[in-house]
């Protein structure tokens, strides 16, 4: 996407990040049509906390459920300095529910995938949703 987007505006691609949206079809994207830039991913499954399309921001989860379906995200290729994450939680997209993985010889685990910007209200810090653990993944266990 990044190198799709530097190609076609022209723009150094190491000056290029992704921004995301979380939206409904009440946001007015079709989500059956491509977007202009970038893609729109469906599927990814919240754990610790759940996404409350009133007011479009991580909110504690409701008793007795573990996880929660995330809305479609639109993975936005933009320039870097364009990109505001005011009160936003750096969550991490995992493959599986087992937060590890063995190390590729990048470094990195073979289980996380990316790191996606979810708004947050003003009264909770980072440290409330890193405390309860909360993660993005792609399929859970049963």
């Amino acid at each position: 996407m990044k190198q799709n987007f530097a190609r076609k505006y022209v723009i150094p691609i190491d000056e290029i990040e992704l921004d995301f949206e979380v939206f409904t079809n009440e946001n007015g994207h079709d989500k059956d049509k491509a977007p202009k830039d970038g893609a729109y991913i469906y599927g990814l499954f919240l754990e610790g906390c759940r996404w409350d399309d009133q007011i479009n921001m991580l909110a504690e989860s409701h008793p007795k459920k573990l996880f929660e379906i995330m809305p479609y995200i639109w993975l936005r290729p933009a320039k870097t300095v364009e990109i505001v994450f005011d009160h936003c939680y750096t969550c991490p997209v995992y493959k599986t529910l087992d937060r590890r993985g063995t190390l590729s010889t990048t470094g990195h685990s073979t289980n996380f995938v990316l790191m996606i910007e979810l708004p947050m209200q003003k009264k909770n810090d980072l440290k409330h949703w890193v405390k309860r653990g909360v993660a993005l993944v792609t399929q859970l266990n049963d």
